[in-house]
């Protein structure tokens, strides 16, 4: 799926994802959702009490790897849709609307909360830290995954950009966007996610 994804943009850059028969390009979309599926959900915050670190560690890993190819699947998607000269039938709303669930999701769910630690749950239970919480105090070691995360995620929030300029969306997915586009100015250490965000939150407000 990553190489897909790479493969894809390079497509999408020579303006040539058109000339590939529409009928094999609906089946790839297809099977591109079930992969955003798969991780559209999936919490990378655990805390297994009765887990020992390494095991932790190791479903960790799982979840990341899962949560990363399903990236790839988001990217390969919109790259396709937001290629030069497409037919109507890519537009999948199905599709769109998943592609939006997963970003969202691990953005309030992974992301956030590894950035900013207000966003972070408390470990004893006491909810969502409050803002008093201080965000000095944050480290700025990130894992390699995490940040391979965090740029497919800005990707993706940028060429849902580019969607909203080909495509009609309905009123309800454009709330979702909107909310997704906003919500990053409020969230410390996401300078790069915060300009993909004005991309989109213009195209909304033209929209």
């Amino acid at each position: 799926l990553s190489e897909l994804g790479s493969e894809s943009a390079k497509i999408k850059a020579m303006g040539i994802m058109d000339k590939l028969s529409t009928d094999k390009t609906v089946k790839v979309l297809n099977i591109l959702e079930k992969n955003i599926q798969d991780g559209s959900k999936l919490s990378t915050l655990l805390n297994h009490n009765n887990d020992t670190e390494d095991e932790e560690r190791l479903w960790r890993d799982l979840i990341m790897e899962r949560a990363t190819k399903s990236a790839d699947a988001c990217l390969t998607a919109i790259n396709i849709m937001t290629s030069p000269n497409m037919p109507k039938a890519v537009y999948i709303e199905d599709v769109i609307e998943r592609v939006i669930q997963y970003t969202k999701f691990h953005l309030q769910n992974t992301l956030y909360p590894q950035y900013d630690p207000v966003y972070r749950v408390d470990p004893h239970g006491g909810g969502v830290l409050s803002s008093k919480a201080k965000r000095a105090k944050c480290s700025t070691h990130k894992q390699r995954v995490i940040v391979m995360l965090y740029n497919k995620v800005c990707d993706i929030v940028s060429s849902l950009s580019e969607l909203l300029e080909i495509q009609l969306l309905t009123d309800t997915t454009i709330l979702q966007v909107s909310s997704m586009g906003i919500t990053p100015f409020f969230v410390e250490n996401v300078s790069e996610l915060q300009l993909c965000a004005i991309k989109l939150v213009t195209a909304v407000s033209i929209f």
